[in-house]
């Protein structure tokens, strides 16, 4: 027998029924609200080796979807331009001497607040799968599935929670592989989710998959005009590194032998395509600037194949979104940690505040919100990526935080009181590739540099010198903006609450290799 509601005449289940209904469709609109974020990042990126940029050297298809669907930023700028400290503002929102992650030697304190961790009280689900490279275990977040340190190109090792697991392969398609099974199969599909995909590609050694072997093979890449910079009219820190292309890869970055991590199947399919190669590069007792010549062919072409790799995997992420109904309430982020040096100034890796490993890609995706093919030009920052998560998500950013969200320059013009100047500090030395400790003030036109621990500057008119090539520092010419960018630079180590590096410095220890670095002139 049914009992009935005297003021509405409806069954009591029917009126139960629609209780629940309209409390669903009130849950589910707020979730609907609220977008599922990707963050895509990999490691070394310059943006030199990006098609959406404008590059010289290669297309990236698959990357540049991102930017012709949504927004391209051209002024990101990193706050410490190496692995572990980016990745460590990145979490915090802090810069390195607040997080306490100055080197890649430190171990970050995973104890601290992070935005995955206030996404996460938020109710977002969040994880994190590919590269980590912070010593310490990850924490907040729901999932994770991160390489062991560095990581191998080619069958790698996996830290989950408790246990270790290895997967035959090549690294980037298995990062993509964990990726898609985790939006697939893995996460709470009621709750709205953060995914940190994370490659380790394109960072040194550059070995590429199988199927881009042959990439680049006839093609020879355009020489940048610095390669064979002489370090004059700068600092001398310049001049005193140790990552030339000339003097310091070694025979497993120029493919001379094949990388330790692969299996003996794998071992002979490289030796089939490298085997040949590397009897010509003998045959031909290159020397001098003939030899520096092919070592950058050499080292630029694995670069851009392990690129290429990439790309690929980002299509596969985007088709995937695009196929099951995602990507229209996904924000799709991607970055890297830093810039990095493609031949200029003679030079691989990054560590400089210089323009090739300061300015770092950024671009994002948010359908119905992102004007499809739009520029940014503003100063942005790694800095300004956990507010910019939070504020996404609807949650409130902490006051501690020391970047702003980038949200307002997604769908408005760029706010008035937008910062006009950049901090940057690198810490690592005594280090790997000998890169002095220094910090300095980025302007739209300007770049002073301190290299604190030699009591050296040098200023750069970016407008008149892109390629900073020649400090102006001493010109009286520029006394004047001298006497200004220091009371900026000032002014901005005390908003940023910078303490004076006292950490003893002295000579550089030797290179990852076991050599000892010299003054690459001797």
């Amino acid at each position: 027998m049914l009992h009935y509601n005297q003021s509405t005449m409806l069954p009591r289940f029917l009126l139960l029924l629609l209780l629940v209904t309209a409390s669903a469709c009130t849950s589910g609109d707020r979730a609907a609200k609220r977008p599922n974020i990707i963050f895509i990042f990999t490691d070394d990126h310059t943006a030199a080796a990006l098609s959406a940029y404008g590059s010289a050297v290669n297309v990236t298809p698959n990357l540049d979807r991102i930017a012709q669907e949504g927004m391209r930023f051209d002024q990101c700028l990193v706050t410490n331009s190496i692995c572990a400290p980016s990745r460590a503002v990145i979490l915090t929102g802090k810069h390195s001497h607040i997080n306490g992650q100055l080197t890649n030697g430190n171990r970050f304190d995973g104890a601290q607040q992070t935005f995955p961790k206030l996404l996460q009280t938020a109710g977002y689900q969040t994880g994190i799968i590919g590269k980590w490279h912070l010593r310490s275990e990850p924490t907040g977040f729901d999932h994770w599935q991160v390489l062991i340190g560095q990581g191998p190109y080619y069958n790698p090792r996996f830290l989950i929670p408790g246990d270790t697991i290895r997967i035959e392969g090549y690294t980037t398609n298995i990062i993509t592989d964990l990726a898609l099974d985790w939006l697939e199969n893995g996460r709470d599909v009621t709750k709205p989710f953060m995914l940190m995909y994370q490659h380790k590609a394109p960072h040194r050694e550059w070995h590429p998959g199988p199927d881009h072997y042959e990439m680049y093979a006839d093609v020879e890449i355009p020489e940048p005009p610095t390669l064979f910079d002489d370090y004059s009219n700068r600092a001398s820190p310049a001049a005193e590194q140790g990552m030339t292309i000339a003097r310091h890869l070694n025979v497993t970055d120029l493919k001379l032998q094949a990388p330790r991590s692969m299996n003996a199947e794998q071992t002979a399919l490289w030796e089939e395509v490298y085997g040949p190669r590397n009897e010509e590069f003998h045959a031909a007792n290159l020397q001098g600037d003939d030899l520096t010549r092919w070592k950058y062919q050499r080292y630029v072409k694995e670069y851009l194949r392990t690129v290429a790799g990439v790309d690929d995997n980002v299509g596969r992420l985007l088709d995937y979104l695009d196929e099951s109904g995602l990507s229209d309430n996904t924000v799709v982020i991607y970055s890297s940690d830093q810039g990095w040096y493609l031949g200029e100034h003679g030079w691989y890796d990054k560590r400089w505040m210089y323009e090739e490993s300061l300015r770092t890609p950024l671009l994002v995706r948010w359908p119905g919100e992102v004007e499809p093919g739009s520029v940014n030009n503003a100063m942005v920052s790694n800095l300004d990526f956990a507010a910019t998560f939070l504020d996404l998500a609807g949650v409130a950013v902490p006051s501690d935080l020391q970047g702003r969200s980038l949200k307002p320059l997604f769908t408005t013009d760029t706010p008035e009181d937008w910062r006009t100047s950049h901090y940057y500090h690198y810490y690592e030395y005594p280090g790997y590739h000998c890169v002095e400790r220094h910090y300095g003030v980025r302007t739209e036109r300007y770049k002073l540099i301190y290299f604190y621990t030699r009591d050296e500057w040098e200023l750069f008119d970016l407008e008149a010198d892109p390629m900073e090539l020649n400090s102006v520092y001493t010109d009286e010419a520029y006394a004047v903006t001298v006497t200004e960018l220091k009371a900026e630079l000032a002014r901005l180590r005390e908003q940023y609450a910078v303490p004076e590096d006292e950490r003893p410095t002295g000579p550089c220890i030797p290179n990852e290799r076991g050599a000892p670095i010299r003054n690459p002139q001797q």
